[in-house]
């Protein structure tokens, strides 16, 4: 089948990677040359584990294709996927200037039936939006179908290639027909493929990840709740989490959640309902409790260091917004860096895959370390804000002696509380690190 993806960012591009691995002949389209021309030379322009063998294989078998021109890439398609952007307006809703721009072009270039499909994460009513920008210049027949993507970062090839469920918004019998056809490779196994309405199809992207969302919100409320009680969070998080009612994912308390989607989407989410005139209370709260979270740290550090910041040298390892990847939108860290920075700290900082793109955000306001225990060095402090794994068991005598001051700030809650003070340090967390104080007062 001949497919077109437009838009080769972190959706896009795996999206067309991986529907080439299963044999079909994929032409992806963007305007941005460069990026373009460095694909089209085999250079990958994201992290994503187990993505690039994909992309150099399919490239070398001619499956996988660039290019900048429109109407060059849809030549021969019967699908065509929309991953583009929507960015959030000042206001919170999703701004839909991209894909409404392409499918006003597309209906100026089309000369045959074909499915549209929206992949990106749009408001509910964007595939009747689509329809009629397509239809301003091309009176042909087409369908345009909703289609969300359910893509981890970190494990998005696995994923794609072997998805929970695929969710498909379509009125059309003859869409669906290429829908099955399409995704039939993808689900041998038996999972699902959820055909509804485009409407319900929209809805149930946004739902999925506010609910999401809402869940690592309530267990950081848990978490501030135990530091007060002097309760451990970790067991509250595995006592709930084997009830098959709640299951035990998205429990883990921290500073915050971020990314490309989860504040987007409860962001848009609650523009749509404040549009149908309702108040979404809860996903008010959930953003509300994120924000707060991000900062969570800092006032532990402003009690260590008896309110003086200033002056402190501050290491951080973890930039990314979560491990195994190198997306740094509304990562925590950029949030703490920011906050330390105004209280008058240097800061030195570390990530295994971030490190080029937080230094195009903030150029010289930070210190870049080759390595985490470069990081470190005369630093009276570390701070801990992405769960790499390869911090989990770091070299601690090593830290002992780099760090001007044994203080530790896990905003992931990567160590073993006992075990990291009966070495020296002084070692707070999330949600469990009062505990041993209130059992000693006990």
């Amino acid at each position: 089948m001949k497919i077109t993806v437009v838009g080769t960012g972190y959706v896009g591009l795996v999206t067309g990677t991986c529907f080439a691995e299963t044999g079909n002949e994929v032409v992806c389209v963007d305007i941005d040359k460069s990026k373009i021309a460095r694909l089209s030379n085999g250079e990958i322009t994201i992290y994503e584990p187990g993505l690039e063998k994909l992309f150099i294989r399919n490239l070398k078998e001619n499956r996988l294709s660039f290019t900048t021109d429109l109407k060059e890439g849809i030549k021969g398609a019967r699908i065509i996927f929309l991953a583009l952007p929507t960015p959030p307006g000042e206001d919170g809703s999703a701004d839909l200037k991209y894909i409404l721009g392409v499918a006003e072009d597309l209906g100026k270039i089309l000369k045959e039936y074909v499915v549209i499909i929206d992949k990106s994460t749009v408001p509910v009513g964007t595939a009747e939006k689509v329809h009629a920008a397509v239809a301003k210049n091309y009176s042909g027949e087409f369908d345009v179908v909703s289609n969300p993507e359910f893509l981890r970062e970190g494990v998005a090839v696995d994923d794609f290639m072997k998805p929970d469920r695929v969710i498909i918004g379509t009125s059309s019998e003859r869409a669906k027909k290429v829908m099955n056809e399409l995704y039939a490779p993808f689900v041998r196994s038996g999972n699902p493929v959820i055909f509804m309405d485009e409407r319900s199809a929209e809805l149930t992207k946004y739902a999925a990840n506010s609910f999401l969302a809402t869940k690592i919100s309530f267990m950081n409320e848990i978490a501030q709740l135990c530091e007060r009680l002097g309760a451990d969070v970790d067991m509250v998080r595995l006592g709930i989490g084997s009830d098959e009612r709640i299951g035990k994912r998205f429990l883990f308390p921290g500073i915050g959640y971020g990314g490309s989607c989860f504040p987007k989407d409860v962001q848009a989410l609650v523009k749509s309902a404040k549009e149908a005139d309702y108040d979404f209370s809860i996903l008010n709260a959930v953003m509300k409790v994120n924000e707060n979270q991000k900062k969570h740290l800092i006032p532990k550090m402003q009690r260590y260091f008896n309110e003086g910041l200033k002056g402190k040298h501050i290491a951080i390892w973890g930039l990314a917004f979560k491990p195994n990847t190198d997306d740094i939108r509304e990562a925590p860290a950029l949030y703490v860096i920011d906050e330390l920075l105004s209280l008058g700290c240097t800061i030195s900082v570390f990530d295994p895959e971030a490190m080029g793109n937080v230094r195009n955000l903030l150029k010289d306001k930070v210190q870049y370390a080759e390595s985490q225990y470069e990081a470190i060095q005369g630093a009276d402090a570390l701070v801990i804000a992405t769960e790499w794994n390869e911090f989990r068991t770091p070299d601690f005598i090593k830290m002992v002696k780099g760090m001007k001051n044994k203080a530790i700030f896990d905003g992931r809650n990567l160590f073993d509380m006992n075990a990291i003070k009966e070495l020296g340090f002084h070692y707070e967390c999330i949600g469990r690190g009062n505990v041993q104080k209130i059992n000693q007062q006990l």
